[in-house]
């Protein structure tokens, strides 16, 4: 494991990562809006990269590494997270994801970071109570394969299936935290399918 800072135009980032003995790929994984790296699910699916082949890039964006637990505004989560990945560099081919405000980020920038796949750990589809709302256009943004693994009970809500995006219910809730056999499983196989 390493740790570094990385600089971005909204102070740094920090990118904690685990390699691969003989890594295929790397999956470069954000965090939550109020939580980090840490989450179960997060844990989870850097367990499951590191058993398929693929090294994890775990960042922790600016406002985080800051000590604010309030979200930067989504221009500066997505500027944040291009400086990563142009820091982070392309000796590998490269898979993006999160949790949650993590996975929007992912979605966003999955093109502009010449992404192979995208990773979404409960895709927060709309905010709890405000099912018009909805966040599916970010999660059809990416043009390359997406797994979206979520809980049945999200209440930021369940996306419907659709090409190219492969979708796996858990049991529970908005956390992931109740099925991490289940979760490591759909990660590890989806990345096996990777070229």
């Amino acid at each position: 494991m390493t740790v570094e800072e990385v600089a971005t135009p909204h102070g740094p980032a920090r990118v904690t990562r685990y390699d691969a003995a003989a890594p295929r790929a790397l999956l470069l994984l954000g965090h939550g809006a109020g939580g980090g790296i840490t989450a179960p699910d997060l844990v989870a699916a850097t367990a499951a990269a590191l058993d398929a082949g693929v090294s994890v890039a775990l960042v922790e964006q600016p406002y985080r590494v800051a000590g604010r637990r309030a979200p930067a505004p989504a221009g500066q989560l997505d500027t944040a997270w291009l400086a990563v990945v142009e820091h982070v560099g392309h000796d590998l081919p490269l898979v993006v994801g999160g949790r949650s405000s993590g996975a929007r980020v992912a979605c966003r920038n999955a093109t502009a970071c010449g992404a192979i796949g995208v990773l979404c750990l409960a895709f927060p589809v709309h905010p709890p109570g405000k099912p018009g709302k909805d966040r599916l256009h970010e999660l059809a943004a990416p043009t390359v394969p997406v797994l979206v693994v979520q809980g049945e009970r999200d209440p930021f809500g369940v996306p419907p299936q659709a090409s190219g995006r492969d979708l796996v219910l858990l049991r529970g809730d908005h956390s992931l935290k109740s099925d991490a056999p289940g979760l490591r499983a759909a990660v590890g196989t989806w990345l096996r399918t990777l070229p």
